[in-house]
């Protein structure tokens, strides 16, 4: 009878894809989806996408990128550790008030539009997730986004991860408060 061999290249491959509890297989990490491109006056950032994780956030977030909702959109808020986006208001300057209360429709009246769909990831340097506003739900999450310059394991659990950041990171940290997305573009 013919038995073959378990190589050690085979034996490790096992051994590391297996949890710590022998026998049960590690879930294989959901597959990258769509690549959203920020251009501002700063540079390019590359927004890889994860639909697996997220389906209808990064569906709703590829669509407002698709549409060109972005495109003008200030990044209005700029704090030590992470940059944020996406509120509509921001491309008017006298409303600079309001900044953070906008979105792309239905949740101005901080009614629910959407789904709560947190993510189990690490939030690290270069993670990109929706943001709501703190008396808000996080079901009101809309258009708003924000990316982590450092990490921020506060606020793991607590929002939706959309993707992270995969090419032009330093971009990021250098935006400064009313810094322009001149350009979106999904890929």
């Amino acid at each position: 009878m013919f038995r073959p061999l378990l190589t050690a290249s085979v034996a490790a491959a096992l051994l590391f894809s297996q949890s710590p509890v022998l026998g049960q297989a590690k879930p294989a990490p959901a597959p990258a989806g769509s690549v959203v491109v920020l251009e501002t006056a700063k540079g390019v950032l590359e927004i890889e996408t994860y639909p697996g994780e997220a389906p209808k956030s990064v569906a709703h977030f590829l669509d407002l990128a698709k549409r060109g909702f972005y495109r003008g959109q200030r990044f209005h808020w700029v704090q030590p550790g992470l940059v944020q986006a996406g509120d509509p208001l921001s491309r008017d300057i006298t409303k600079q008030k309001d900044w953070g209360t906008g979105g792309s429709g239905p949740n101005r009246s901080n009614k629910p539009i959407g789904v709560f769909e947190p993510s189990k990831r690490k939030f690290t340097r270069g993670i990109v997730a929706l943001a709501y506003r703190p008396t808000w739900k996080p079901e009101t999450a809309d258009s708003m986004f924000f990316i982590l310059l450092g990490p921020i394991p506060a606020l793991e659990g607590k929002y939706t991860v959309l993707g992270k950041v995969i090419k032009g990171i330093e971009v990021a940290d250098k935006i400064e408060m009313n810094e322009v997305i001149k350009n979106v573009t999904v890929r």
